[in-house]
């Protein structure tokens, strides 16, 4: 077995493309280079009453063991056998494993970069990349244990109970057995293709996240032993149903369960079969060279092809393997102990998110919600007649989306509609809005569509997408060039009886009908001509590159949104020091950015209220004695993801709420087109004020951030449950 270089983390594979070295501190330095503007530095200097307890590395928690918390907060679902029926459960579980492949892929990856690059830099929380790795292997470890207890001890006997049923081949009846043998020569053995390695074929390229077999293959004459390998056909669903005498019974085996018991059918001339079952993940986190790319969708399209080959960070292997097939697959992917992870239960429980969408059980599953139509939008004939008179809030799931679609719809049709203009990050597979804006350019209407094609994990299916628009005469741009745009804007310039009129939508979600029904976000409909005027500044400077003027309403990033939460908060703080009430809300899906958190920190120091809801990293330590005593951080895992991003600010009684399509990231700020917007209509206003308070009551859902790093219930005693996603549901 070869040595290993260093002893935490893996090996480079020779001649394999490397990707991109991100630098430490990279990040944070480009946080520090452009966090707050020459104003601000001028009107409001840190007020951090300690400034040495301030620069410390205990001020801020590691962004990815941060990460690992969120995912345990997930795991706790899954686990949760009081609040979430089993077949929720399932799901929890499956997006446990679905959240760790992808943060092996970019997250671990790219700490492997740096360190493979000897960087030994240390982040904003005082950790080397080193140090990083040795922590998060430490806690995937005892994550992955727990995972599978779950599976095993909890999970599949609750399903067992219901007579759904997951067997060992051994437990399987004759007749069983028979549709089995029938199954496996009918459909699965044409699929499979068997490969050995010897002197003339080499160790075949594994795919990255596939499910493959290794085995060693012996005869009792021969002194050689052989190595061979099949990849588990993707093709062909993991679960095989076997028919059942109990018709009240769902009963499964594994496919790569099948495929083993008949391995002597495929490799034949052996009569001894060393087996075991894993999978590897490999480095996706490709560098993407947008400078020297003449053509940015054919680049995309050949990262894409790139990224299935990156270096192997991670083996998940079958519990107790054999020490050869082991030693063997740790060479070949060369890696060490430290990226093994031995799997006690099938590999890759992903596979439990299609498992739970099994017809009927609706008794296993949270009561069905049927989301609802606007009072605005119900029985109306004329959707602009509607947005033309008042702003509309729709916050989704619990607001149905179908208004979205039923605009774009309506617009593609409408003589009076000249021209729609949209930005989409990501989309569904089969997009009613993307049909619907076909359709529109098809009806002769201007349609100009901004399909960020650099969305990660989802360029292949935006790039389908653009060639469609293409093709139906649409102008469609491919974002800009070192920034991803991930604002979420509508327009429609419609002709009216006064003259042009602008009509537009704000989302802080993407324009995706499917994530709408489990994504909680919010949209503003409006006519605000200012709103309007904004927009179509925003999409000339997407379109042709022309700088952005002086908006009137909304703040646009990497220019405008870091500046106005600066000068947000710094008011607070004035107003604090003049003894006045001064509190912040901020619901959003991470905070990470430096910048921002010494702000918020200066802050709390000052006075200032901080109430924070973040649903998965936060970088902020709150509760700190003489830095973050008055910031509060809770953490709401439930049914829906909480995705909507909401600011608000008590400004000395005159309130103010934003919305937005940013997190307090440094990436949202600094490195993507993105959009802030104001709450202005009275109605919507409250509205959003009574769903704040609604997140900050509950104390079913929520967890509390500790200035440890961990997260704590947030039940109380002889208080009343508030579940602020089901009360939602009824507001």
């Amino acid at each position: 077995m070869k040595s290993q270089s260093k002893s935490n983390t893996n090996k480079p594979i020779k001649n394999q493309g490397r990707t991109r070295v991100k630098a430490a501190g990279k990040e944070a330095g480009k946080a520090q280079s452009g966090a707050v503007s020459k104003k601000a530095e001028t009107k409001s200097k840190v007020q951090i009453k300690n400034k040495n307890k301030a620069q410390d590395k205990n001020v801020f928690i590691n962004r990815e063991l941060s990460w690992l918390e969120f995912n345990g907060r997930v795991l706790e679902e899954a686990c949760d056998t009081r609040n979430n029926p089993v077949l929720e459960r399932m799901k929890f579980l499956s997006i446990v494993s679905s959240n760790l492949d992808e943060f092996f892929m970019v997250r671990v990856a790219a700490l492997m970069d740096q360190y493979l690059a000897g960087i030994n830099g240390k982040d904003f929380s005082g950790l080397t990349p080193e140090e990083q790795l040795m922590r998060i292997e430490e806690k995937i470890q005892v994550m992955v244990k727990e995972q599978y207890d779950c599976y095993n001890k909890s999970l599949i006997p609750a399903l067992k109970k219901e007579k759904i049923l997951i067997k060992k081949l051994s437990e399987l009846d004759k007749r069983q057995e028979k549709f089995i043998e029938d199954y496996y020569f009918n459909t699965v053995y044409p699929v499979l293709t068997p490969m050995v390695v010897d002197k003339s074929r080499p160790f075949p390229l594994v795919l990255n996240k596939s499910l493959n077999i290794a085995l060693i293959l012996e005869n009792d004459d021969e002194d050689e032993p052989i190595f061979g390998m099949v990849q588990v056909p993707s093709v062909l669903d993991r679960l095989i149903k076997v028919p059942s005498d109990e018709l009240s019974n769902q009963c499964f085996v594994f496919l790569e369960d099948v495929i083993e018991k008949y391995i002597d059918k495929l490799f034949t001339g052996y009569n001894k079969f060393t087996l075991t079952q894993f999978r590897i993940t490999r480095n996706t986190d490709q560098a993407l060279d947008e400078e020297e790319a003449e053509d940015l969708l054919q680049a995309i399209e050949e990262y894409i092809k790139k990224r299935k080959w990156g270096i192997v960070i991670r083996l998940e292997i079958k519990k107790k393997p054999d020490p050869r097939l082991l030693e063997i697959l740790m060479e070949e992917f060369e890696i060490n102990d430290q990226a093994v992870y031995y799997i006690n239960g099938p590999l890759d429980l992903t596979y439990l998110m299609k498992l739970s969408s099994i017809s009927g059980y609706d008794n296993l599953r949270y009561p069905s919600l049927t989301p609802a139509i606007s009072e605005e939008l119900t029985d109306i004939e004329d959707i602009f007649d509607v947005i033309s008179k008042k702003d509309i809030l729709l916050h989704h799931p619990y607001d149905s989306f179908d208004p979205v679609v039923r605009l774009i719809r309506e617009a593609s049709e409408d003589p009076k509609v000249l021209a729609i203009k949209q930005t989409l990050y990501r989309v569904s597979g089969n997009s009613p809005i993307v049909e619907a804006l076909i359709n529109a350019a098809e009806n002769g209407k201007q349609v100009t569509v901004l399909v960020e094609l650099k969305a990660r994990f989802d360029e292949q299916n935006n790039i389908q997408w653009a060639k469609r628009l293409e093709m139906a005469g649409c102008q469609v741009i491919y974002g800009l060039v070192g920034l991803k745009t991930h604002c979420k804007v509508l327009l429609i310039i419609r002709m009216e009886q006064d003259g042009v009129k602008r009509y537009v939508h704000f989302g802080t979600g993407n324009y995706n009908d499917v994530t709408a029904r489990f994504y909680t976000d919010m949209g503003l409909f409006s006519s605000n001509p200012y709103f309007g005027a904004d927009a179509s500044a925003l999409f000339n400077m997407l379109s042709g590159y022309s700088k952005l003027p002086n908006m009137h309403k909304l703040y646009i990033s990497p220019t405008g949104i870091r500046a106005k939460f600066v000068n947000l908060i710094d008011n607070e703080i004035f107003n604090a020091k003049e003894g006045k009430k001064a509190h912040i809300i901020a619901k959003v899906n991470s905070l990470v950015d430096e910048g921002i958190i010494r702000k918020l920190y200066e802050a709390s120091c000052a006075g200032v209220k901080i109430d924070l809801i973040v649903r998965g990293i936060c970088c902020l330590k709150p509760g700190v004695e003489g830095i973050s005593e008055n910031i509060s951080v809770r953490s709401i895992v439930g049914r829906y993801l909480e995705h909507s991003r909401i600011f608000y600010f008590y400004n000395d009684g005159d309130e103010k709420i934003y919305l937005a399509s940013a997190d307090w990231m440094t990436r949202n700020l600094d490195r993507r087109v993105e959009l802030l917007f104001p709450v202005e209509e009275k109605d919507t206003f409250r509205r959003i004020k009574e769903i704040i308070d609604v997140y900050l009551k509950d104390n079913v859902k929520a967890r509390l951030l500790t200035s440890s790093g961990s997260y704590t219930r947030n039940h109380g005693k002889g208080r009343k449950l508030m579940n602020s996603q089901e009360y939602l549901s009824d507001f």
